[in-house]
């Protein structure tokens, strides 16, 4: 099922809520409020109820959600029921600091494959996996990979777009501060991390 006509932000606000869920689902809790649920995550218990009612009705009114189900209900909507095998491009210290987080995993993501194409850094290992050649992105296809993160220079961001694409990458997480040019089926999320950064001194 496709939701193209529900706003990016409650997307965008959906992975927070399923991380606040989680951590109740851990301390035992088998119901939660939208009060003590926003309470916890610094939102608007409103704002909550708004997203979650783009994809149906998961609460009862003045007793909450139950927290199992609505777990379920937003892996299912984020399509996060299924393990998605990602590939990693670019394996110096911003790959290296990707590869040993650990949080990946929480959302559904296993990076499988590391490249590069500096030829000192090809066939040896990081975190468990071994560096290949940039040229073998050509058999992500093969191997069920369908989702690619760029932690490359800027000037190579690009290049190294057009051979996702050319893979048969679907999405697309940007770590390079540069703005990647795709087919409207590929999608991109970038994060420069310094920019946001940058956004720091003015508010303190």
């Amino acid at each position: 099922m496709r939701y193209r006509k529900i706003p990016d932000e409650s997307i965008r606000r959906l992975p927070v809520y399923l991380r606040g869920l989680l951590y109740f689902a851990e301390t035992g809790a088998k119901g939660v409020s939208s009060e003590k649920l926003a309470d916890f995550l610094h939102f608007n218990p409103a704002q909550i109820r708004k997203d979650f009612s783009y994809f149906g009705y998961f609460g009862i009114r003045g007793v909450g959600y139950d927290v199992n189900t609505l777990i379920k209900q937003t892996r299912n909507i984020l399509k996060l029921g299924n393990k998605h095998k990602t590939a990693l491009i670019g394996a110096g210290n911003l790959g290296k600091a990707i590869l040993a987080y650990p949080g990946f995993g929480v959302y559904g993501f296993e990076i499988l494959a590391v490249f590069d194409s500096d030829q000192a850094k090809i066939g040896k290992k990081i975190s468990g996996r071994t560096v290949e050649d940039v040229s073998n992105l050509r058999t992500l296809k093969k191997r069920g990979i369908s989702l690619g993160i760029v932690a490359t220079p800027a000037p190579a961001a690009q290049q190294v777009a057009d051979a996702l694409v050319d893979a048969g990458i679907t999405g697309i997480l940007n770590f390079a501060p540069h703005h990647l040019i795709v087919p409207k089926k590929v999608k991109v999320i970038t994060i420069d991390i310094a920019m946001e950064l940058g956004r720091l001194p003015y508010y303190a």
